[in-house]
């Protein structure tokens, strides 16, 4: 055994005996949605929404005409979800102890049996998939993919492997939205695809803000995040570039109107105006804090406005 992994398994014992003294009072109810991840499973909800929101708006179909099929998409997206971020939970509980924001989940502490919560994960997916299956096929197959590349290709493959792993998780996280759009028009209008673009590019650079503000932990558990291999600065290089990348994609909607791309347009700079301002604090920590928090309201007002518009 090499000297590092002596260290790390150290590290690891320590957490798990440090947790047996520490174990936070919950509910039972608490530790299903921290297994959950109830926050991931409701902003997804949003991006979601806002797919078959757009698509029905888009298609003509009137939207309390189409209830059940709202209900089974959101119920079946939200069902994937919750098992893809339970199985993520299952599979990285020996590094969770390490980082602070995560060695109080359920499956570190022990206060769930990590093969009960593998057999949860597979049963909200399979459950999930099934509800998918009232919309249509090309929802399904969606769904499944996004929950292949969160659990397979992020999870177990690049996560701990490769520097990309952001980049890797994020196409997952843009899944939601397609999913949304194709439970209505399982042709994909190009709009689905720009809604599935602002997700994906969006992730990296309120990844990477989290990564700086948890680079410790995350080097203490041995994941290769950007902060960490490469540092701050080039990490912040990369969170322009992200956010830049952003700034044509409001163009490619033109059916959304002027007001919707004065809008994103105003969001887009004023995540760069934001970085740009925050340089001042002269600490890299304030800087991530400030990015990452802007990155939260982002995406809310962002898909929120695209309803709002076509209501107006």
């Amino acid at each position: 055994m090499s000297d590092s992994r002596a260290l790390s398994e150290t590290a690891i014992e320590d957490s798990e005996r440090s947790l047996q003294n520490d174990i936070p009072e919950t509910t039972v109810w608490k530790d299903f949605l921290a297994l959950i991840k109830i926050g991931i499973v409701n902003s997804n909800l949003i991006t979601t929404f806002t797919g078959v929101w757009l698509a029905l708006h888009f298609s003509g179909e009137g939207f309390f005409n189409h209830l059940d099929l709202v209900m089974y998409t959101l119920i079946g997206s939200s069902l994937i979800i919750a098992g893809s971020c339970s199985l993520n939970n299952y599979i990285d509980r020996d590094i969770d102890p390490l980082m602070e924001r995560t060695k109080g989940r359920p499956t570190v502490t022990g206060k769930v049996n990590p093969a009960k919560v593998a057999i949860m994960s597979f049963l909200l997916i399979g459950l999930g998939t099934a509800f998918l299956m009232f919309t249509t096929a090309t929802a399904v197959a969606i769904g499944l993919i996004g929950v292949f590349s969160y659990v397979v290709l992020y999870t177990m493959w690049t996560k701990r492997r490769f520097v990309s792993n952001t980049v890797v998780g994020s196409i997952s996280g843009a899944v939601p939205p397609l999913i949304g759009w194709a439970a209505v028009d399982a042709s994909l209008d190009p709009m689905a695809w720009v809604l599935f673009a602002i997700v994906f590019i969006w992730q990296p650079p309120h990844f990477y803000a989290l990564a700086m503000r948890r680079v410790e932990e995350y080097r203490a558990a041995g994941v290769p995040m950007l902060p960490v291999v490469k540092g701050f600065k080039v990490t912040k290089r990369h969170i322009y570039a992200w956010v830049a990348a952003l700034l044509p994609l409001p163009l490619l909607m033109p059916s959304l109107g002027m007001p919707f791309l004065i809008l994103a347009t105003a969001l887009n700079i004023g995540w760069i105006l934001t970085g740009l301002y925050a340089r001042k604090f002269n600490d890299d920590i304030k800087w991530a804090t400030l990015m990452f928090v802007y990155s939260l309201q982002y995406l809310t007002i962002m898909f929120v406005a695209m309803v709002i518009i076509t209501l107006i």
